[in-house]
């Protein structure tokens, strides 16, 4: 009798160590058919590429934090002998509506969007279209107006075409304390320096036409919440200001603004948007990006041109969406793309 228990306690404990064993083999074939059937690199991401001289992808060289600008602290500015201009400057920067939108307590010049909707955080965020270079790099002639502009130029430029509005006089209080509190922002970079995390972070150019039918899709997923179903934005009752700006429509930036061109807005809003992104921690890929661009500038907006813009053809960016152009490609593909043989086609007649 004790021989049997025995054999039974023996064959419950070999049972027991071949269910283990089997738990153990079935669990590492589930693992490896897992990796085989979803390995690594069978993932695409396209947010550490860009685009070479010869128009072909290429990964982007890493960015270290420590190399980034970084704004200098507003506490620096006590004792500032233009602290009160600079001041007044980054708050004009901020709310622009407030003073110089269509209810504005100063003048009513622009659409009642603020500058920083599209120069982030008063002009001081890392790749969110910043200040940093302005300081270090004005005058400097600009392709555009085929001339040498100073910072006022600039500034009212921004009021004429992203404001949608009209410029301030060169004598006005406001345009000085603008142009103050931007170069404030850029001292401590070199004259002729342009900064890492200056202007917007580049992304890799699609090899097709970016497309308002799917960019449609990102908006609606992505973006309608803040800006509106319509693109209109968002106010508080009674509020002078956006809470969150409009994307197109008669209050939007004009057709002559920077942002309507697609590479710019895809850049904007790969490191940037929706709220929270970053250009190290993005939220969008950078199909996403092109697409909701795509689909943004081709809704209506005010169509403000400017006869004098761009007076050798020759220099007009790839993606400038309006002819007349120094090579045959058309007025969609030039807004949409696919991209990359117009800027081989212009790289070739730079030699």
């Amino acid at each position: 009798m004790k021989d049997d228990k025995k054999s039974i306690n023996l064959l419950l404990s070999t049972c027991g160590i071949l269910a283990l064993l089997s738990f153990v083999v079935l669990l590492l074939v589930a693992v490896t058919g897992a990796f085989y059937l979803y390995p690594a690199a069978s993932y695409t991401f396209t947010d550490s590429k860009t685009v070479n001289s010869t128009g072909k992808s290429e990964p982007v060289t890493s960015i270290e934090k420590d190399e980034v600008w970084r704004a200098p602290a507003l506490s620096s500015l006590t004792g500032n002998p233009e602290e009160k201009s600079i001041t007044y400057g980054r708050e004009l920067i901020a709310h622009t509506a407030k003073y110089l939108g269509p209810e504005g307590s100063v003048l009513q010049i622009s659409n009642g969007m603020n500058c920083q909707n599209c120069h982030l955080d008063a002009g001081t965020k890392i790749f969110g279209n910043n200040y940093s270079r302005v300081f270090s790099t004005y005058p400097k002639f600009r392709k555009r107006s085929g001339s040498e502009e100073d910072i006022y130029k600039r500034i009212n430029d921004c009021l004429e075409r992203s404001l949608n509005g009209k410029p301030l006089p060169l004598h006005s209080e406001e345009l000085k304390a603008m142009a103050a509190y931007i170069n404030w922002v850029g001292r401590d970079v070199k004259k002729g320096d342009e900064p890492e995390g200056a202007g917007l972070y580049e992304i890799a150019l699609l090899d097709r036409a970016a497309s308002p039918e799917k960019g449609k899709l990102v908006y609606e997923t992505r973006c309608q919440t803040c800006h509106s179903e319509n693109g209109q934005g968002q106010k508080k009752a009674g509020a002078t200001e956006y809470l969150y700006p409009p994307l197109y429509g008669d209050n939007s930036y004009n057709v002559s603004a920077g942002l309507y061109r697609i590479s710019n807005f895809a850049k904007f809003v790969k490191a940037n948007m929706p709220l929270g992104a970053t250009y190290d921690k993005p939220i969008l890929s950078d199909e996403e990006a092109w697409d909701v661009a795509a689909y943004v500038n081709s809704m209506p907006r005010p169509q403000k041109t400017f006869k004098q813009d761009w007076p050798e053809i020759a220099d007009k960016p790839f993606d400038h969406p309006f002819g007349p152009y120094a090579d045959a490609f058309t007025e969609k593909q030039h807004k949409y793309g696919p991209f990359q043989e117009i800027k081989q086609a212009q790289q070739k007649k730079a030699l």
